[in-house]
């Protein structure tokens, strides 16, 4: 059996033991020198690299290292096993060696606290649940490309961490905000030397993918085809239909990670509470588990229903307060749950801040900290922006005028434009209100005027005149609707001529020709007159419906209903008769 050169150590080993040899540290499986061997045999074989070295001096390795590896990041056993035990990266591994521990302890909570196997993922369980789709498909190993797509602090890069540990590749994070092509193809080339060298794949995680252009996007398409790398895991909080192309997006399987919920939220502290109580002695209270605190040795996550390991000290019960921890009441942890609206990153760094704070802390002072602390998510650009502006334009044509001014504030108080509330308001006075008030569009044309001479916080009240009249006004369609079908027809056949009475006929030649030939002047006579002004094609036709017009609208008993119990009291609907009979 012909043998190779070690890219680590350059000694030789057979080549069918080349990757039980790398996955030792280089300690078995050298070939004996008197086999065949690349090596030239009068090179004497060299010794191990002493940063390969399992008998370093204790306190050389001290110095070295900086503080101690848990026992789940020590090199594993080499098995029989055709497939290797692949390790992540992860907070208590290879992201930590080499760390000094002031540089841990600076660490986040929420990113020392990370879950190192998918029992301890807490939410999207319509896609880490046992009867997922993804989890079928990871099981048996057919995972393509992905897009996680969801808001902030909902377990996107976690995920895509826990889902590498689960194949058996190699593991590269990037960041877009800090990254560039010439980074991702650095990661390419590495992956293509390992895959030719120890045939292991590897896995790309891109986070905040959108932050590439379209142009950058488009690295990813060919070594995403020619198998190059095993897949490309990119995270992203916007809409990828709007800042992905379509390219990269027919290449990956979309994600979408939900908000998560109160109760997600509130297991998540617990569970942290717990981890952080649990790697302190008893026997030393006083300590700060805030500082250097190690996260549980992470389980094997290869075998998801494999139990978690005990800890040496027992589980501290959540039904109350948690000791030491008198400042963390029930009412302190429901305010971290409301305040940070499904976002588990915010709610660990309020739990910090809780856990940080003296005991004998006022409750009531504590809560203000807590408030005054987080800051309001909204993107003026993002997908929040629109979907508030959309809310708003709804309640109006709704005619509930407390949701629209709700939706109002919101906007107005996280810092929105309001030229650009105010154009939406006189558009939704054409759309909405249209001929039922002549009055709605001069109303709202003022406000967008208000809004350009005084400004905010001013003009805040001129916008709330405006949604407010809006809201009550009565709502009709029948102009928005008319133009509708219009376009429709318009479309069909662009090139369809005038007919002759409705053309302009300014000179001697064109009233020869016929122009305006048949046409009544209508102020002339003292009756009605017909002309014809459509093509032939759509003579007949009505784009404007006539009002109380309801030959194209839907009834629907089922929503009838239950607007009658939810909005009207349970009393059935004035006009259910009558529209009865037209039906």
């Amino acid at each position: 059996m012909p043998s190779v050169s070690c890219p680590i150590c350059l000694q030789p080993v057979l080549e069918e033991n080349i990757n039980k040899h790398l996955d030792s540290g280089c300690s078995i499986h050298v070939a004996p020198q008197g086999e065949s061997s690349s090596q030239p045999k009068n090179m004497a074989p060299k010794k191990l690299a002493p940063i390969f070295s399992k008998t370093r001096d204790k306190h050389t390795s001290a110095l070295a290292d900086g503080p101690s590896v848990p026992p789940s990041m020590t090199q594993d056993t080499p098995t029989t096993s055709k497939k290797r035990k692949f390790e992540m990266p992860s907070l208590s591994g290879k992201r930590f060696k080499g760390m000094s521990s002031n540089f841990k302890s600076a660490m986040p909570l929420a990113e020392r606290l990370r879950p190192q196997c998918l029992d301890e993922f807490f939410g999207q369980k319509h896609l880490i649940g046992p009867d997922s789709i993804l989890m079928s498909m990871l099981d048996s190993g057919i995972i393509g490309s992905l897009i996680l797509w969801g808001p902030p602090g909902c377990g996107k890069t976690t995920l895509a961490r826990l889902l590498a540990r689960h194949m058996d590749c190699n593991f590269r994070e990037l960041s877009a905000t800090s990254s560039g092509t010439n980074d991702v193809r650095a990661v390419f080339e590495e992956a293509k030397a390992t895959l030719s060298l120890t045939g292991r794949k590897t896995i790309l995680f891109l986070d905040e993918v959108h932050r590439f252009s379209k142009a950058q996007q488009d690295v990813f398409l060919p070594c995403i085809e020619q198998g190059q790398i095993q897949k490309m895991i990119g995270a992203t909080t916007e809409n990828p239909s709007f800042r992905l192309t379509g390219a990269l997006l027919s290449r990956c399987r979309v994600l979408v990670l939900e908000r998560l919920t109160n109760d997600d939220i509130r297991s998540i502290i617990t569970s942290a509470v717990e981890r952080v109580l649990t790697s302190v002695p008893r026997e030393q209270p006083e300590a700060n588990p805030l500082v250097g605190t190690e996260p549980m040795a992470s389980q094997n996550v290869l075998s998801r229903s494999q139990p978690q390991s005990q800890s040496s000290q027992a589980p501290i019960s959540c039904d109350g307060p948690f000791q030491p921890y008198a400042q963390l009441t029930d009412r302190v942890m429901s305010s971290i749950v409301s305040l940070s609206t499904g976002d588990a990153r915010t709610a660990l760094s309020l739990l910090e801040l809780v856990l940080a704070s003296k005991p004998d802390r006022d409750e009531h002072t504590l809560l203000v900290s807590l408030r005054q602390s987080v800051s309001t998510s909204y993107d003026r650009v993002g997908e929040s922006h629109y979907d508030m502006i959309s809310a708003l334009h709804k309640s109006i044509r709704g005619s509930h005028g407390s949701a629209a001014m709700y939706w109002l504030a919101r906007m107005l108080t996280v810092g929105e434009d309001p030229l650009y509330i105010a154009r939406r308001l006189v558009v939704c006075a054409s759309e909405d209100i249209g001929l039922a008030d002549a009055h709605a569009l001069p109303l709202a044309m003022a406000a967008l005027q208000a809004c350009q001479v005084i400004g905010m916080p001013e003009c805040r009240i001129n916008l709330a005149h405006c949604v407010g009249y809006l809201s009550e006004a009565p709502k009709c369609t029948r102009a928005y609707e008319a133009y509708n079908r219009a376009e429709v027809a318009a479309k069909l056949d662009p090139t369809m001529p005038v007919p002759m009475a409705a053309r302009n006929a300014p000179t001697a030649l064109m009233k020869e020709l016929g122009y305006a030939e048949g046409y009544n002047y209508n102020p002339s006579f003292r009756h009605p007159v017909h002309n014809e002004y459509l093509p032939i094609a759509f003579r007949g036709d009505e784009f404007l419906k006539e009002v109380g017009d309801l030959s194209d609208k839907d009834w629907n008993e089922k929503e009838l209903l239950r607007w009658e119990q939810e909005e009207n009291g349970g009393r059935l609907w004035e006009g259910r008769s009558s529209a009865q009979q037209r039906r």
